[in-house]
Order: structure tokens, then sequence, then C-alpha cells
């Protein structure tokens, strides 16, 4: 894991549900990266879900009931709000003009913003934001502060990276509704 991205997801249900994002990610291929996510960058954090992240080449191929599992990166990266705390500003700005037309499915798999001690219940689809004002400004200067990150020093840093408009399917919940698991019983197959 050799990409350190942080930034917010909220519930794909329910918006007003804001979870910092501490991923770690490794490149497997031009197309597609694979992310472990932490609620925080230290030794006590707890591994809080995944994220897939592909190219919009491949978000092209998905069937429509996939495409609404995944949202895109296109604000995130564009609006400064995603950010690579510890590298140059150069390197960052690089990385997310790639970045800025990448799709990602995310699952948490811990719901921390409940105050759960323990991993419960179901994974849960996650979201990212899309445009201003639909996360508090105060997450993000708090964030911004804990890391040493500059949100709109990074916005402006981004400024000339092309606001790509997002593929079709993507960002579900804009729609008004969204998939989200539960959970039901079937039957076991293949007992022995």
């Amino acid at each position: 894991m050799n990409l350190y991205l942080n930034g917010f997801h909220f519930y794909a249900d329910d918006m007003g549900r804001p979870v910092e994002a501490h991923h770690f990610c490794t490149h497997l291929t031009e197309d597609f990266h694979q992310c472990i996510i932490f609620d925080a960058n230290n030794e006590q954090a707890r591994l809080i879900g995944i994220e897939y992240i592909i190219s919009e080449r491949l978000f092209e191929q998905l069937p429509d009931d996939e495409r609404q599992l995944w949202h895109s990166h296109a604000y995130e990266t564009t609006s400064g709000l995603l950010a690579m705390p510890g590298i140059p500003d150069a390197v960052e700005t690089v990385a997310m003009r790639s970045l800025a037309t990448t799709y990602g499915k995310t699952w948490h798999t811990w719901q921390i913003d409940r105050g759960d001690t323990l991993p419960f219940g179901i994974p849960q689809l996650m979201m990212g934001y899309t445009r201003d004002g639909q996360l508090d400004p105060a997450l993000i200067a708090e964030r911004d502060r804990n890391l040493r990150v500059s949100t709109s020093d990074n916005r402006r840093a981004r400024a000339d990276i092309p606001v790509p408009t997002p593929a079709r399917g993507a960002n579900a919940w804009e729609r008004g509704d969204t998939p989200q698991l539960t959970v039901h019983h079937v039957p076991t197959q293949n007992r022995r």
C-alpha cells in the first residue's frame, strides 16, 4: 500500500452521516486501485472499510445495476476535498488529475459515527460528495488542521483540472434513492 488519500464518505442512504476516511491504496493496474480504509492514520486506527477505484474506461463497461454502487471522484479531486498529506503539491496535483475521472465502490464495515465499539451490522454502501455545501465546513476545517493540509489551497492548485461530467449511472443517491444491503436468510447450499 503505497498511496495515502484522505477524504470523506457518507452513507449512501443518509447524507447526514459523514465519515472521514483514511485510505491506504495500491495501484494494481493502470485502471484499478484497491484501498483499505481506516478511521485515523495512527497506531490506534480502526479498519472501517474498503474502496475499489476504477478508471472511467472500466466504469463504462459495467452493467447498469452495478453502476449504481459507484460514485464519481470528479468533485472530490477538483474541489480539494480529497488530499494526499505529506507529498509535494505538484505531485499531488498530478495524482488528482489522474483520479478526477475515476469511480469508487466503497463499503464501510464499522459504523464508527454511531460510537460502535465493534464492527456491528452489515457493510454499508458509502458515497462521495458532488458539490459545495454538502459537507459541514467545520469537519473540513478540523481535518485540515489535524493533517496540516488546506482544502482551499488544494482547490486553487487544481483549478486547471477539467471537471469531468460523471458517467451515466454513477452517484445513484442523487436520484433520491440508493441501494443498501439488508439481511435476509437463505437456505444453505451444498451442506455436508
